[in-house]
């Protein structure tokens, strides 16, 4: 019997106010700080948002420190495993919002769409009355996505908005108002999406509770409607059913995912290049990520963490 994977991860938001955000910040890195537990959470005045890492016993304090803010006792939380600590740091920071939309006078938490269960999502999506949209980057999305969800191309959320006012007809034309349902990979982003276009109008809005990762831990592969994997926005990459890590990596030189196709390429070079950056890198570039990696590897060798292989922190 295989014992399970050594490090806890928690993914997990939530929409409420909170009035002193500074205070919050200090309390929070001083709680996760104690516990050992590394990662990134987000503070604004719409709520909380992040990915922390470490010991059972250390996540579940910070985890408890989090639920005893204002409004957080149904805190959002995807649970999953790692064979190795996903994150180098642990970071408090905080933001005029906690997913970057542009839009701070949403209020999510008073006015998101319906949430859909997992159990419940398949029956919605199959619908051919029902609009699904998928909310994500488009980097993300070119991993892996729902059957038939459409992409709006956008690379970052907060491109969203503009998005929909171009595509406004195409999706409400018709008397009655159409059905649209939205996902994203641990749920914030749809949930900001749902409340964006309620305020647009739109009152048939749903979301997929907990995100593409609540949906890949509890519906049974047979039975899924995801086609590919799911990016993350850790050491993990991407993950598939069952939460399990999936097959991409990630290209050091522009932070994007790479499949096994890719690294099969002969402009592939590990923590140097990848086909998708390689025309857009200098040879001057190349020397130099060769040389991060290079340090990175020796520090690994050693046990020890090399900043240089930091993740960049993302929306969801």
């Amino acid at each position: 019997m295989s014992l399970p994977l050594p490090i806890a991860v928690a993914a997990l938001y939530r929409f409420t106010a909170f009035d002193d955000c500074d205070a919050i910040r200090d309390s929070l890195a001083a709680a996760c700080t104690a516990h050992g537990i590394k990662g990134t959470l987000l503070i604004a005045r719409e709520g909380i948002n992040g990915t922390i890492a470490g010991s059972d016993k250390g996540i579940e304090a910070a985890l408890a420190a989090i639920a005893a803010l204002p409004g957080c006792a149904d805190l959002t939380v995807k649970r999953s495993r790692a064979a190795t600590m996903p994150f180098y740091r642990m970071k408090v920071r905080v933001k005029a919002e906690i997913v970057t939309m542009g839009q701070p006078d949403l209020d999510p938490a008073r006015d998101a769409g319906t949430y859909v269960a997992p159990a419940e999502w398949n029956a919605l999506i199959d619908d051919p009355a029902t609009i699904v949209i998928d909310t994500r980057n488009d980097y993300e999305v070119a991993i892996g996505s729902f059957a038939g969800a459409i992409d709006p191309g956008t690379q970052r959320f907060g491109d969203f908005p503009a998005w929909f006012e171009e595509n406004r007809e195409a999706l409400t034309h018709g008397e009655a108002q159409p059905k649209i349902a939205m996902f994203c990979t641990g749920g914030i982003r749809c949930e900001k999406a749902t409340a964006f276009l309620k305020r647009e109008g739109l009152e048939q809005v749903y979301h997929l509770d907990g995100g593409i990762l609540a949906y890949l831990e509890k519906v049974a592969p047979e039975d899924s409607r995801w086609q590919g994997e799911c990016f993350v926005f850790d050491e993990r990459v991407a993950i598939t059913h069952g939460l399990a890590t999936g097959t991409h990596g990630l290209c050091r030189a522009c932070r994007m995912p790479v499949g096994p196709d890719q690294r099969a390429s002969q402009l592939y070079v590990e923590g140097v290049s990848c086909p998708a950056c390689h025309a857009t890198r200098s040879d001057a570039d190349r020397v130099r990520y060769a040389e991060r990696h290079r340090q990175s590897e020796l520090a690994r060798a050693r046990g020890l963490a090399h900043v240089g292989a930091v993740l960049p922190g993302g929306d969801d």
